[in-house]
């Protein structure tokens, strides 16, 4: 038994947050922010909007998409960072609120990394059987790790959901992932609540540094694993961080411009959201189709990285 990705859905707070605007709170300028980065607005949620409500939007999006009902899934997986609450976990929220019957549900924390995280132990739970429809999401509130008047990092980062049923199937779907940690170094980007640092703080540098040897590392891998050449890439749905990160390591792979799915633009970071958001609308704009070589590639706080390399059907 194999995997694929079955149906996708994605959930975007209403409220828009421009470049201009957030000029006015630090010294920034749209200029500055779409040459440093690539990003020209952001979506951000509403007070009382949590990570559960934006899940539970872009899962039934997800489920319409698979054909299938909350009924019908084994297993909720929740990648996020920003948790509704320390417990019950926003997966089990997540389940009650769909109606999911009380099959397993967890929270991964896996930063930018997690829904690749998450989408590897959906593979791996269908190919030995355990389930036949999983539902990961990737959800985030990132502007409550912010500090609106450190421009390093606010500029960078918004909210959102994304979500995917992957499913059983006679065809591989899932063809080979990737997954590594590394935890020496926590200072390079952390958010430490309970050690008083309610914020995110990041080495810029560093993490560019990292970020692009870790793409290029954990792709190359996933690539070998399957014998695929980059030239058989159609589409690369990179974690969405920073158009900078995405370009450099789409050179270092060898990978033309113009098969990168880049939604940094107009989501910015959402972290574990961003991929599965990029690959909703890629699937939705009728970019990718069946057949297509799709290589899912992220990196995170942690560090963590990986990719999936996945054979649309």
């Amino acid at each position: 038994m194999h995997s694929t990705i079955s149906g996708t859905g994605c959930y975007l707070p209403a409220q828009v947050l421009t470049n201009d605007e957030i000029a006015v709170r630090v010294d920034t300028s749209d200029q500055w922010i779409r040459s440093m980065t690539g990003i020209r607005c952001r979506h951000v949620s509403a007070p009382d909007e949590q990570a559960s409500d934006m899940a539970l939007v872009a899962s039934r999006e997800a489920l319409s998409a698979a054909g299938i009902g909350p009924a019908d899934l084994d297993l909720i997986v929740a990648a996020t960072i920003t948790p509704d609450m320390v417990f019950p976990s926003t997966a089990a929220l997540l389940q009650a609120r769909l109606g999911a019957r009380h099959v397993g549900a967890f929270d991964l924390s896996a930063a930018c990394c997690g829904f690749i995280y998450g989408l590897t132990m959906a593979d791996a739970m269908i190919c030995n059987g355990t389930a036949r429809h999983v539902l990961v999401v990737g959800t985030e509130k990132m502007s409550r790790l912010l500090d609106w008047s450190d421009r390093s990092t606010c500029v960078l980062f918004g909210d959102g959901a994304g979500a995917a049923i992957v499913s059983a199937s006679e065809q591989p779907g899932v063809r080979a992932a990737t997954l590594h940690a590394d935890g020496s170094q926590p200072a390079v980007l952390n958010c430490a609540p309970y050690l008083g640092r309610p914020f995110i703080h990041m080495d810029g540098g560093a993490v560019f540094r990292f970020a692009v040897r870790g793409m290029v590392e954990a792709a190359n891998e996933t690539l070998a694993a399957t014998n695929t050449s980059i030239d058989e890439v159609d589409w690369m749905i990179p974690h969405q961080a920073n158009l900078r990160i995405i370009e450099a390591a789409a050179r270092k792979l060898g990978l033309p411009q113009e098969r990168l799915v880049v939604s940094v633009d107009h989501h910015a970071n959402t972290s574990a959201a961003s991929i599965p958001m990029a690959l909703d609308e890629a699937v939705r704009s009728g970019r990718v189709k069946p057949g297509h070589n799709v290589l899912l590639v992220g990196v995170g706080g942690g560090f963590t990285w990986g990719s999936v390399l996945i054979r649309w059907t």
